[in-house]
């Protein structure tokens, strides 16, 4: 039956709601019968994909529309085109039949598919015997999508896309392309209204910003040689392992001669061994997922799956994390479901409707960063964002995760003053749909990748985040502890003279170390937006401040919880970060920085050879105050211990004045060995110490306190 001029119309414009019943082949009475949109061709042949001769086709309307009658059944159609002399081969796409089938349509309605980045986006496949890529994204409003490309140059009358209409998603196979193809979708909504062109939330890989359209490519890598490192991880309880963590900005750790980002090759090269001497178990990255602006550090992505072109092929990310796990280096990067931001290529209104986003601002606006908040209560949106955790831990083999802006996502009122947001249907303050999702990540990443964490950047009181969601909780392994980052900052702002005033600010943290699972973070927001570097933050002249940064580092290494450093601050980086420059590495050349760095290392080495400083980092049977109460002196003292393990006393004066004879209570008599002194001289110190060695009696030993300083003694017994 041949189809009303109307519909001929709408498929020559690229504007039929299913060109897939008028184009291709369709069986007819006497074998099949073909129609396909040609552009520029006079004759047209057609064969199958075996290379046998079918017959030709022909011109019914000079645009470009062929038919004819085909013998045999419906199959994939090759078409040879003729025109001036020339002579053209197209794979005709509508010829081929869905890639996706019921089973994918139960689960993404129910959003439970924990496959979805193998379904949705663009995948280099095989189909019904040709080579090409599967293209599928998530529109359920829209009245049209068509995929646009340097394929098709970019015209939306060429590849209208078919709409599985139970799922709201659309999808095609074009045959004979490959990997490195530019492409966008472009979409009109259900009021007729054209979006501006879309690029794929499941995308793989970005052009280079400015530039905004999506790419195919593989993602990660096939041919991976860390095993060994991924069993280790899976086999051990990481609250009880040691974990010391490199929070880098890989644009701005080092650059090239030109001021231009270092390759992950080139990251590889020299980050690696530098971790590695370092003495640090992990590198966290700021997010790597594609984002346009380069002052965003990568907090308002665009492209949740793939990882930036700023630092070339994603496979290169791959190869990066490969030889990390090599070198027994584990990679986190941060990951931000909370927000998105409004730029018109991504995911705002995608099809018109507020798809990902809430509609009213008041549940979808966030105030703090001119972003828009996921709805997390569609599963749909749940589904990606619980996807795209999955899809970096089975693609990208990341260790883990750091959740950034947790405590936003918790509260319907963060940062909103009364009015501008809707209580919960209880009327409190709680945002349960976000709760859900959080659990629904923990569980789904737990549950299905042994050795993987998540870290949650949550700066509240919010109760039971480490703890497992089948709990209660929301199921993180970590939490940073932002409460230490904040109250012992303060304290080594202050001039020595008035310390004795704030003893609780060290003191206090204590209370609550062992109520969640800690990381202390020193990280990139203590050094940004006027807030100077670590160096910068201490009190005193330039010598106070590098004991002060040298007793409160080795502090810190002693204070139960893993440990958090931003690059830079392991050399005392006296200007203050930027994104826009590599860091100071010629500070190096003045002994003060060094020795800031010599310290870092050793402590790193300390902590994780000795199980007393990290196997019980999250429960209060490692910590015992030796001293608690020398406010007068400024002096703080208290154990760390392990079963099987020898204690460590880690004693802190904060004060400029050496103490001798000084006496701290011990749990053993016999020798303590001082294994750590902040102020040695290979540190840039004073070199005042105890010689190696003290020798308690009596329960307790006289102890020289360099001035500024910390110390450890281990018992050597």
């Amino acid at each position: 039956m041949k189809p009303p001029a109307s519909a001929i119309e709408a498929l020559l414009d690229g504007t039929h709601a299913d060109p897939f019943s008028l184009l291709g082949m369709h069986p007819a009475p006497k074998g099949s019968f073909a129609r396909a949109i040609l552009p520029g061709a006079e004759q047209v042949e057609a064969f199958a994909l075996d290379g046998q001769f079918l017959g030709q086709l022909e011109q019914v309307d000079p645009r470009g529309l062929f038919e004819g009658a085909l013998p045999g059944k419906p199959q994939a159609v090759r078409y040879r085109c003729s025109a001036g002399g020339y002579d053209w081969l197209v794979t005709d796409p509508y010829s081929f039949g869905p890639v996706l089938g019921p089973v994918d349509d139960l689960l993404i309605a129910q959003g439970t598919h924990f496959r979805l980045f193998d379904k949705l986006g663009a995948h280099l496949i095989r189909h019904e015997g040709a080579s090409g890529v599967h293209f599928a994204v998530w529109a359920p409003n829209a009245r049209l999508v068509s995929l646009v490309g340097d394929f098709n140059d970019w015209d939306s009358r060429r590849h209208p896309m078919r709409n599985r209409k139970d799922i709201g998603v659309w999808e095609i196979f074009i045959p004979d392309i490959a990997d490195y193809r530019a492409y966008k979708y472009h979409i009109v909504g259900a009021d007729g209204v054209v979006r501006p062109l879309k690029a794929d939330p499941f995308a793989f890989a970005s052009e280079l910003r400015p530039k905004t359209a999506s790419m195919t490519v593989q993602p990660g890598k096939l041919d991976w040689g860390d095993a060994a490192h991924r069993a280790h991880w899976a086999s051990i309880d990481p609250r009880r392992a040691p974990i010391s963590i490199y929070e880098v900005h890989a644009g701005s750790w080092q650059r090239d001669r030109f001021n231009w980002f270092l390759s992950w090759d080139d990251l590889a090269d020299q980050l690696i061994p530098y971790v590695v001497d370092m003495g640090f178990t992990h590198i966290e990255f700021l997010p790597v997922s594609e984002h346009p602006y380069d002052p965003s550090w990568g907090y308002q992505t665009t492209g949740l799956f793939a990882p930036s072109a700023r630092f070339g092929e994603p496979a290169g990310f791959a190869r990066f994390v490969d030889g990390a796990h090599r070198a027994g280096i584990g990679v986190l990067i941060d990951w931000v479901p909370a927000h998105f931001p409004t730029d018109e290529h991504g995911l705002v209104r995608f099809d018109g409707t507020a798809l990902y986003e809430h509609e009213d601002p008041r549940l979808g606006f966030h105030p703090d960063w001119n972003t828009l908040i996921y709805n997390f209560g569609r599963r749909e949106v749940s589904s990606f964002l619980v996807n795209n955790a999955l899809f970096w831990a089975e693609q990208y083999h990341v260790d883990g995760l750091r959740v950034d802006a947790v405590a936003s996502m918790l509260y319907r009122d963060y940062s909103r003053e009364p009015g501008d947001w809707i209580p919960n249907p209880e009327g409190g303050r709680e945002n349960w749909e976000a709760v859900e999702f959080l659990r629904a990540t923990n569980r789904a990443v737990y549950g299905t990748h042994p050795g993987f964490m998540t870290i949650a950047e949550e700066s509240t009181a919010w109760p039971g985040v480490t703890l497992p969601a089948h709990e209660g909780g929301l199921g993180f392994g970590f939490k940073w502890n932002m409460g230490f980052m904040h109250d012992t900052l303060k304290y080594m702002s202050r001039d020595p003279v008035h310390r004795r005033f704030h003893h609780d600010d060290i003191t206090f943290g204590l209370m609550y170390a062992f109520s969640e699972n800690f990381v202390l973070p020193l990280s990139h927001d203590e050094v940004v937006h006027g807030k100077g570097s670590l160096l910068g933050k201490m009190s005193g002249d330039d010598w106070q401040q590098f004991a002060n940064l040298r007793a409160y580092y080795a502090m810190m290494w002693g204070y139960p919880g893993k440990k958090l450093l931003f690059m830079g601050q392991e050399f005392a980086q006296r200007r203050e970060w930027s994104e826009e420059r590599a860091l100071d590495w010629g500070l190096r050349d003045a002994p003060a920085h060094e020795g800031i760095r010599n310290l870092v290392r050793d402590l790193n080495r300390i902590y994780r050879d000795r199980p007393a400083l990290h196997a019980r980092d999250c429960e209060g049977e490692g910590f015992a105050w030796l001293i608690v109460d020398d406010a007068e002196n400024s002096v703080f003292a208290w154990l760390r211990k392990a079963p099987g393990a020898a204690p460590i006393a880690v004693i802190a004066n904060m004060t400029p004045a050496l103490r001798s004879h000084y006496r701290v209570p011990l749990p053993h008599d016999g020798p303590w060995r001082e294994v750590l002194n902040s102020d040695a001289q290979v540190y840039g110190g004073g070199g005042h110490g105890n010689l190696g060695q003290v020798n308690a009696i009596h329960g307790g030993a006289d102890v020289t306190l360099p001035p500024l300083a910390t110390i450890m003694l281990e018992y050597a017994g």
